[in-house]
C-alpha cells in the first residue's frame, strides 16, 4: 500500500485539528460555566487573562523554533494542548480553570508561527503558496463540521456531552501531533555554532526594517479581520435591527467561501506578485467596510438583508486574496536562520489585534457605528499603500512567485545562443 504524501499526511493533521477546534471553539464559555457554575464575566476575564499571559510564548516560540526546528514546536504545542483539555473535566473554580487554560493558551499563541515556520521547511516557492491555501480551505471545512459534531453533542444536554466534546479535542489534537510528526523537514543547516539561534536572534530582527515595517502595516489589516465575529454581530443587531440567527448564516457564508474558492484562487495568484495580491484584498476590504457603514443610513428590509450579503461576500472575496498570500509572503521574507523569531514577531501583528479588538471595536460602535466602519476602512487602505512602498525593499523571491516553468531556459533559434525567459512582471 502506497504510504500517503507529506503534504496529504499535512493536510490530515490540519483537518483533524480544525474538527477538534470548531467542536470547542463555540461552546468555550459555556463549557466552564456549565461545569463551574461562575458568572459568565469572571469566565471571561480569566480566559482573557489567560491570553494575555500567553502572549509571552510567541517570542518563546520564535527561539525554539530556530533552536529545534518548527517540527518539534507544532508537535510540543499540539501535546501540551491535549494534556489541557485531558485536565478540563476536573475544573472546579476560577483559580484551577486559569491553570488548566494557560497550557492550552500557550499552546495556542506558538502555534501560528511554529506551522508557517513548518510549512516553511517542507515545500518551497508557489507550492508554499498553494499549501497555505489548501491548509486555510480545509480548516475552513474542519472548523464547520466540528461546530456540527458540537451541536449535535449538546443537543444531548447532558454533562457527558461536554465531558465527550474535550476528551475528543484531545484525541484530535494528539492525532495531529502524530501526523506531523512523521513528516520529513529539509530544515537547513543552522549557521557555525548555532550562535545566530542562540544569541542576538530578536537583535537581527529589530535591524530587519523592512519586515519590521511588514509587521506593523498588518495591525489595521488584523483589526478588519476581527470585524465579523466582534462589531458585525452587534452591529447587525443593534444598528440595523437584523435577527440573531442572520449572524450565523453571513459566518456560514465567509466560512463556505473560504474552503471552496481559496485554492482556485490562490492558484491563480501565484502568477502575480505577492505584494500587489495583499494590496488587492485590502481595497476590497475597504470596499466592504464602506458599503457596511453606508446601510446604516437605510430603513431595515430587503435593501438592507441584500447589501449585507454583498458585503460579506466583499468581504470573504478581500480574504482571498490576502490572507494566503500574506502567509506566504511573510514565510519567504524571514531569513531562514531566524524564521521562528522573525513570524513569531509577526505574529504578534495578529494577537494583539486579536486581543484588543473586542474592546476597542466595541468601544467605537458605541460612539458611532459609521465611523467605525470608515476608520477600519481608512487603516486597511493605508495597509495596502504601504505594502506597494516597501515592495522594492523585500527580498525578491518574498515579492515574486517565479514560477518554475517561466525560468527555464530555450533556445532562440536553432544554433543560437540560449537565452533565459524570465516571468513576465505583473
Amino acid at each position: 500500500m502506497k504510504k500517503p504524501s507529506n503534504q496529504a499526511r499535512y493536510m490530515a493533521g490540519m483537518v483533524v485539528d480544525a474538527t477538534g477546534s470548531g467542536m470547542y471553539l463555540p461552546l468555550s464559555l459555556l463549557y466552564f460555566h456549565h461545569v463551574t457554575g461562575l458568572p459568565i464575566t469572571q469566565i471571561g476575564v480569566i480566559l482573557t487573562s489567560a491570553a494575555v499571559v500567553g502572549l509571552v510564548s510567541n517570542p518563546v516560540a520564535g527561539v525554539l523554533i530556530d533552536r529545534f526546528g518548527a517540527r518539534t514546536v507544532v508537535v510540543g504545542g499540539y501535546l501540551l494542548r491535549a494534556a489541557g483539555f485531558c485536565a478540563y473535566p476536573f475544573v472546579d473554580g476560577g483559580l484551577v480553570m486559569f491553570l488548566v487554560v494557560l497550557p492550552v493558551t500557550l499552546g495556542d499563541m506558538s502555534f501560528p508561527p511554529a506551522i508557517q515556520s513548518f510549512v516553511a521547511e517542507i515545500v518551497h516557492g508557489t507550492d508554499r503558496d498553494k499549501l497555505l491555501a489548501a491548509q486555510r480551505s480545509l480548516r475552513n471545512a474542519g472548523l464547520g463540521v466540528g461546530g456540527l459534531l458540537a451541536g449535535a453533542a449538546l443537543a444531548l444536554d447532558s454533562d457527558s456531552a461536554y465531558y465527550l466534546i474535550v476528551v475528543l479535542v484531545a484525541v484530535g489534537y494528539v492525532t495531529a501531533a502524530a501526523l506531523i510528526r512523521t513528516i520529513p523537514t529539509d530544515r537547513g543547516a543552522p549557521p557555525a555554532g548555532g550562535r545566530v539561534s542562540r544569541r542576538g536572534g530578536y537583535r537581527l530582527v529589530a535591524r530587519n526594517r523592512p519586515f519590521l515595517s511588514l509587521t506593523l502595516l498588518n495591525v489595521p489589516t488584523a483589526f478588519g479581520y476581527m470585524v465579523l465575529s466582534v462589531s458585525l454581530p452587534v452591529y447587525l443587531t443593534q444598528e440595523l435591527d437584523a435577527s440573531n440567527s442572520l449572524v450565523g448564516v453571513l459566518y456560514a457564508v465567509n466560512t463556505v467561501g473560504i474552503a471552496l474558492l481559496q485554492i482556485p484562487v490562490t492558484r491563480h495568484l501565484t502568477a502575480y506578485r505577492r505584494t500587489r495580491a495583499m494590496a488587492l484584498g485590502t481595497v476590497v476590504f475597504a470596499f466592504s467596510f464602506c458599503f457596511f457603514a453606508v446601510l446604516g443610513a437605510f430603513p431595515s428590509g430587503t435593501l438592507v438583508l441584500v447589501g449585507v450579503f454583498a458585503a460579506t461576500l466583499a468581504f470573504t472575496v478581500g480574504e482571498l486574496l490576502h490572507g494566503a498570500t500574506a502567509s506566504a509572503l511573510v514565510a519567504h521574507a524571514a531569513p531562514e536562520e531566524t524564521r521562528g523569531r522573525h513570524l513569531a514577531v509577526y505574529q504578534l501583528s495578529w494577537a494583539v489585534p486579536t486581543a484588543l479588538a473586542p474592546a476597542v471595536l466595541t468601544a467605537l460602535l458605541s460612539v458611532s457605528a459609521v465611523g467605525m466602519w470608515l476608520l477600519l476602512a481608512a487603516g486597511v487602505t493605508g495597509s495596502a499603500l504601504g505594502v506597494l512602498r516597501l515592495e522594492r525593499r523585500l527580498p525578491e523571491a518574498a515579492v515574486r512567485t517565479r514560477p518554475k516553468a517561466a525560468e527555464e531556459t530555450v533556445p532562440v533559434e536553432e544554433g543560437g545562443p540560449v537565452e533565459e525567459r524570465r516571468p513576465v512582471e505583473s
